[in-house]
């Protein structure tokens, strides 16, 4: 097992490596968490086993954990019926699920420049007044030899998983609920957060927690200002990780350092409990508030709500009047 971090040193260099033993253990200079996803999970844990014996390190209490890997992609899942079933109410109005989340594992591709790391200022997007966490968990892709990630079965899916991390898919729940209308999105509602930490826990540390499915049982919740706010397992995912990344994979393509959200898990949200309450409690995040998410086996992550940004969110009040058929050009 390895634990893969990226930091800030007190000195402001920015390192990759390993943590072991409350120690950070740098690669050398230039060396990328991209790198060990472009190695593979194998040759990872040989060069983390390298690393560590080398002997430089600096203290885990002593460095700001970064977002640990600066993706090039993110596709998120919604594998959790329970989460579905509640935010449905909550951003669509309407109950159930709908046939056709039981047909495939849908996910969104979300914006891979906006990742931040544990201990960030999440600041509220303009024009937002019910922000909102979403707890869920992702895997990391790595490369195989001989497999180029494309059109994957489960097996071979499985193979390409370097590692697990917390991921918090920070929602905007109004710009949500309107750009959803049109048929299209989230994108706005989506893409100004997302945090990905601590670190990355190597896949090899659960081979031996894998239910006959591949279900992952790790204990996940998430409080706000102390207060627990959500609880559920991971195994409740309705397909398990291996299927999420064969899925991502069919007639397309998987590449190192891809990340794959498992979609919010029961009551990992706020819109869920709206949803179900028939109110807004718990209320919308606020500024000065924390958010600390835990997943049994990988870590924590903290972050806290910063101020809104005041400005517009659409670049028009209205679109132009739409032009009658004699007024289109060739016609």
């Amino acid at each position: 097992m390895a634990i893969i971090a990226r930091w800030m040193q007190a000195n402001g260099k920015e390192r990759s490596g390993f943590i072991a033993g409350g120690r950070c253990y740098p690669l050398p200079a230039g060396g990328s968490v991209q790198d060990l996803c472009d190695m593979g999970l194998v040759a990872t844990l040989r060069r983390a086993e390298e690393v560590i014996a080398e002997g430089e390190w600096v203290s885990l209490d002593q460095v700001q954990l970064l977002a640990p890997l600066q993706p090039p992609t993110i596709r998120d899942f919604v594998a959790f019926e329970e989460h579905v079933e509640g935010v449905r109410v909550s951003v669509d109005g309407v109950a159930g699920v709908v046939p056709q989340w039981h047909e495939a594992p849908t996910f969104y591709f979300g914006n891979p420049h906006t990742v931040r790391g544990t201990g960030d200022i999440i600041p509220i997007p303009a024009g937002c007044d019910e922000l909102d966490f979403e707890l869920e968990v992702a895997a990391v892709i790595g490369s195989v030899p001989g497999s180029n990630g494309e059109n994957l079965d489960a097996a071979a899916a499985h193979q390409h998983i370097l590692g697990y991390a917390i991921f918090n898919d920070w929602s905007a729940r109004d710009l949500q609920r309107r750009e959803m209308k049109v048929g299209l999105g989230p994108c706005k509602g989506k893409d100004f957060a997302s945090t990905l930490g601590p670190w990355i826990v190597t896949a090899d540390e659960f081979e031996h927690l894998h239910d006959d499915q591949g279900f992952l049982a790790l204990e996940m919740k998430v409080s706000v200002n102390g207060q627990l706010v959500g609880l559920d397992l991971l195994s409740h995912m309705g397909w398990p990780f291996a299927q999420l990344v064969a899925y991502a994979s069919a007639d397309s393509v998987v590449r190192p350092g891809d990340v794959l959200g498992s979609g919010t898990c029961g009551s990992g949200c706020l819109a869920e409990l709206w949803g179900r309450n028939g109110a807004q409690t718990p209320p919308p995040l606020q500024p000065a508030d924390t958010v600390v998410m835990s997943v049994e086996g990988i870590g924590t992550i903290s972050n806290t709500v910063g101020v809104r940004r005041e400005a517009a969110t659409r670049v028009a009040s209205s679109t132009r009047p739409r032009l009658d058929a004699a007024q289109r050009p060739g016609r």
